[in-house]
């Protein structure tokens, strides 16, 4: 086990530095705090980064980190802790790692028994989910779907059988493509789409989706699906060669067998005690039950 106390040692830290995801306005005090005082930034893209920090009069070293570089960017991230910088990282809008790199040099940080400490702020999935009207917990954050369709109907059809509300982000040219495919698979839900969330043309699509496929060619900007989970008995449905995965990629992460298990249980609402049996070789569920 490691422990960190955040504030009550001296060692370098990364910070996660939320950042708006519209307005301006809704920069936190101590983000700005923050990335005033910190030796170096890391940031999706320099440009963007770079209006950001000149709007709040931030002067500081800006760094790359992206999806296409992560390992040479985490290793460089790591060597700036070492020497006693303290780095903060941000994405063009939004908390670092929600469909944001940043991934690797949190895992290499607490690795190396580097503090990573996280500052609050704007987030398009929580902002989406408590103003859609569907239930706000439990829910499932699935980022972006796959772009093709093969592996987009796949991925649906292993979040078909969870009873938590669904959250994904989409582009606005595949919106309607993407919504078409989740009615295919999940049937005429309840769902809401947010766009544009704290911009001037904030607007919220409430209905059935196949409501929001008769608007989605008229729509434009960032986007947020958020879907009604299944509200039948979904047990029987469940694929078990799912749940080994992401219970074996929870361990790949730095997690004990144990828990993986409990985590991902809370996940997925599937019992503890079954997980357990399917990682210890107990049960009889092959695939689909």
């Amino acid at each position: 086990m490691k422990r960190q106390k955040s504030f009550e040692n001296e060692r370098p830290t990364l910070y996660l530095v939320a950042t708006p995801i519209g307005n301006l306005s809704e920069m936190t005090p101590r983000a700005i705090e923050v990335l005033e005082h910190a030796d170096v930034i890391a940031c999706e893209d320099t440009r963007n980064s770079g209006q950001l920090l000149k709007h709040f009069g931030i002067s500081a070293r800006l760094i790359a980190y992206q999806n296409f570089n992560e390992d040479t960017s985490s290793k460089g991230i790591i060597n700036l802790l070492s020497q006693g910088n303290n780095v903060a990282l941000i994405s063009d809008a939004g908390y670092p790692l929600i469909s944001d790199p940043g991934q690797r040099v949190v895992m290499d940080a607490v690795s190396e028994g580097y503090n990573v400490v996280p500052v609050s702020g704007s987030s398009a999935v929580l902002n989406a989910l408590i103003a859609s009207g569907l239930p706000a917990q439990p829910f499932l954050f699935a980022g972006f779907l796959p772009a093709s369709r093969h592996d987009c109907l796949k991925k649906l059809k292993e979040y078909r059988p969870y009873p938590m509300t669904l959250i994904f982000y989409e582009a606005p040219h595949r919106i309607e493509k993407m919504l078409k495919n989740c009615l295919e698979v999940l049937g005429d839900r309840r769902a809401c789409l947010a766009r544009e969330m704290t911009k001037v043309h904030e607007e919220f699509l409430r209905g059935t989706l196949s409501e929001l496929i008769e608007a989605a060619d008229t729509i434009k900007g960032e986007m947020v699906v958020i879907i009604e989970g299944n509200r039948d008995d979904y047990s029987k449905d469940v694929d078990m060669s799912h749940i080994l995965r992401l219970v074996n990629e929870s361990v790949e992460a730095g997690m004990s067998t144990s828990e993986a298990i409990k985590d991902v249980s809370a996940r997925t609402g599937v019992p503890k005690n079954r997980i357990y049996d399917l990682v210890h070789g107990k049960s009889e569920w092959k695939g689909a039950c």
